[in-house]
């Protein structure tokens, strides 16, 4: 795969290292799959043409691609928080969600991610490392998922929450 202008490559053994204007990731690949870097490119090479080989080139390839992707533009997940009383802050390194528990919820951030809350109720989640942000904002969300029948907790922007009926008293 081409690296874009301002990225650069590095393979040493099984680790390859990515270096962009975002930052720098690096990833170990799995035995069997080798690459070089050079000439403004990164090639994946497969040991053998097994089924097990083929399924390996393929991820290591896409993983490659997305820490190409994660120096040069980044990655973020948007949350919501919804229901009365329920807001978050960053204080720090620090996140803290008000979700209605007898005391707030703090959550430390990782390094290479970075969190930020707009208007209490909207949480941004971003860094370089897509694997890191998707489990961190999968963290944040476990705290108070979204219940089916009022609605309220933590969800994906644009995520739909099948409502359910409640009971109904005669």
């Amino acid at each position: 795969m081409a690296l874009p202008a301002g990225v650069a490559a590095t393979v040493d053994g099984q680790t390859v290292r990515i270096k962009g204007p975002k930052g720098e990731l690096s990833r170990v690949l799995p035995e069997g799959i080798t690459a070089k870097a050079g000439g403004g490119k990164v090639e994946l090479d497969r040991a053998a043409d097994e089924r097990r080989f083929r399924s390996l080139h393929g991820l290591s390839r896409t993983l490659v691609s997305n820490m190409v992707e994660g120096v040069t533009r980044g990655y973020s997940k948007d949350l919501e928080l919804q229901g009365v009383g329920f807001k978050a802050a960053v204080q720090g390194q620090k996140l803290v969600l008000t979700l209605g528990f007898a005391s707030p919820v703090e959550y430390a951030v990782p390094a290479g991610v970075k969190v930020s809350a707009e208007g209490g109720t909207a949480i941004t989640v971003s860094g370089s490392d897509k694997e890191l942000v998707g489990t961190v904002s999968a963290r944040i969300r476990s705290f108070y998922p979204a219940e089916p029948y009022k609605g309220k907790g933590l969800r994906y922007k644009g995520e739909y929450v099948r409502r359910k009926v409640g009971k109904t008293v005669a």
